[in-house]
């Protein structure tokens, strides 16, 4: 059996990494699994793909796009035309799709026109925000998909209110936590955390890239002034999106606490988080991994795809309202935040679980 596995974006090669280990596992115990990896090259910037690949010792892909950026359209459409001539060389049995970028939505389409299978991992989730990029690629990926890999029971059932049927739904877990788990042990301190003498507990990270946020100056140097402010004399280290630098260019903000950093690599970046008095953040993926490290979070958007971080873990939803970010805050800094507890199924053994279940399908 042939797969090809598709990476495009940052969060997607944290979430390939098991399953490609978990593929060369069983390949060792003389299951006919191959594996094609194709990059879409979405991403291009070193510390946002390359890195990664180093990182987690993923095998660098046998084929890079090379899209790069460009509007949604100019993107999505570049993506499709590499992706077809991609699987007319190189055919296969199942494209395996992962998370809710631009690639994940084109691939599929593509995928399905050529006559092949889709699985998509981190299927089902939802925001119910259209003004969401993502959003729209996660409804359209999953109204072609084949095989829907889920990562909690809330997903589980915005698929089966869409009329997706119980045999095609799989609830195996967050790879991304697989990730996260096996790496553990292997976070690294980043050079920053000596140029700026940081100490365990005693600095907040934060992290912001959607335009909800950033791509209105006023917004974004109001957000970033108030979350400043009431943090007092606490350091923040903000390592920029390249979206973000962009904008923040254009702004004067000379804050003594406010340290602008460039992108971290995955080991340096969780050392951060996990050893940070608390996160501010946009990212969905960064609520899951402060939920499974116990660390607080405040979400600075008005929705999540993603619940079970605020039902169950540590994570709370501020939106665009700044007394609410407000009193987060001070919860926060005077160790007031909510206990949390771990997801079902996140556990470390997702990707173990989504290779069974294609091998009981197709071997």
């Amino acid at each position: 059996m042939n797969i090809t596995i598709v990476a495009g974006a940052r969060p997607n090669f944290m979430k390939i990494a098991p399953i490609i280990a978990a593929i060369e596992k069983k390949q060792k115990e003389g299951f006919n699994l191959q594996y094609r990896l194709v990059h879409t090259g979405q991403h291009y910037d070193k510390n946002l793909s390359d890195t990664f690949f180093e990182e987690l010792h993923i095998p660098y892909p046998d084929i890079n796009l090379e899209v790069k950026s460009g509007t949604q359209a100019q993107q999505t459409a570049a993506i499709m035309i590499g992706f077809e001539n991609e699987l007319k060389r190189n055919p296969c049995d199942l494209v395996l799709v992962v998370g809710d970028v631009t690639s994940t939505m084109a691939c599929t389409i593509v995928a399905k026109k050529e006559g092949v299978k889709v699985a998509h991992i981190e299927a089902g989730i939802r925001s119910g925000d259209m003004t969401m990029p993502e959003e729209i690629n996660r409804i359209v990926t999953d109204s072609l998909t084949d095989y829907f890999f889920t990562t909690s029971t809330y997903a589980n059932q915005n698929l089966k209110d869409s009329g997706v049927p119980d045999q095609a739904i799989y609830f195996v877990g967050n790879v991304m936590i697989d990730t996260l788990l096996k790496n553990e042990k292997r976070f690294s301190k980043p050079e920053i955390w000596h140029t700026l003498d940081l100490k365990e507990k005693q600095y907040l990270v934060m992290t912001m890239h959607r335009p909800s946020n950033v791509d209105e100056e006023h917004q974004l140097e109001k957000l970033i002034t108030t979350i400043v402010k009431k943090s007092d004399q606490t350091p923040i280290i903000f390592p920029v999106h390249p979206r973000t630098e962009k904008m923040l260019k254009n702004l004067n903000l000379d804050f003594e606490k406010l340290h602008l950093v460039a992108p971290l690599g995955y080991l340096e970046f969780n050392y951060l988080v996990k050893h940070s008095k608390g996160v501010l953040t946009d990212s969905g993926g960064i609520t899951e991994e402060t939920t499974v490290m116990n660390v607080p979070c405040i979400t600075l958007r008005e929705n999540t795809e993603r619940p079970e971080t605020c039902e169950l873990g540590t994570n709370i939803l501020v939106g665009h309202d700044l007394s609410q970010l407000d009193l987060a805050l001070d919860d926060l800094l005077s160790n007031k935040c909510k206990e949390g507890s771990i997801p079902e199924l996140w556990d470390g053994k997702a990707a173990e679980r989504i290779v069974n279940q294609i091998i009981q399908i197709y071997l």
